[in-house]
């Protein structure tokens, strides 16, 4: 019984830092940024993908959520902070709908696994992406303009995109061994 408690009690704290680990490489991955205005080409739709593919759905969630809530109580974890604020307020700002968009890109990645061939993983890490830009591009139009939206929430970001999806795509069975010692 001890011995259960012991392995249950490691297994819990190995999760809590995969899930720390995860939100510490998703603010480096945020302070790796291209200066575009209002939105900056950064790492992080790579990172939270990785997350999601290699830690799974629920650890990927925990990982997302976590990290939402370090910068909504004003931890400097996103691009721009603290330079252009930080908290709640910032959230609310032109990334917000990105930030939100995280939290459906973690879970689609989440569903990535080795039985799958590598025309469907390149579909589902893009519609991981997608989920992303699906939730931030009607919120920087509500507070910026579509035309807004479009050219600095979509346009300047396609190719890097693509780039980051084939890259995931074709390490994806790498990254997937990753999960078996988790």
């Amino acid at each position: 019984m001890e011995l259960i408690k012991k392995l249950e009690s490691v297994n819990i704290l190995k999760k809590i830092s995969l899930v720390l680990f995860g939100t510490l490489l998703l603010t480096i991955s945020a302070k790796i940024k291209v200066p575009f205005y209002p939105v900056p080409m950064t790492m992080q739709t790579f990172v939270v993908v990785l997350i999601g593919i290699t830690l799974g759905w629920k650890l990927g969630l925990a990982t997302i959520i976590a990290y939402l809530f370090e910068g909504a109580i004003g931890l400097p974890v996103f691009a721009g902070t603290p330079e252009k604020g930080i908290g709640v307020s910032y959230m609310v700002g032109p990334t917000g709908g990105y930030l939100l968009g995280f939290i459906s890109s973690v879970f689609i990645a989440g569903f990535v696994n080795m039985n799958k061939n590598l025309f469907v993983k390149f579909l589902l890490i893009s519609l991981s992406i997608f989920a992303i830009y699906l939730t931030g591009v009607p919120w920087l139009a509500y507070l910026a303009g579509w035309e807004v939206a479009y050219v600095w929430g979509i346009k300047n970001f396609i190719l890097a995109e693509i780039f980051k999806i084939l890259i995931l795509s074709l390490t994806a069975e790498k990254l997937l061994a990753i999960r078996k010692f988790i």
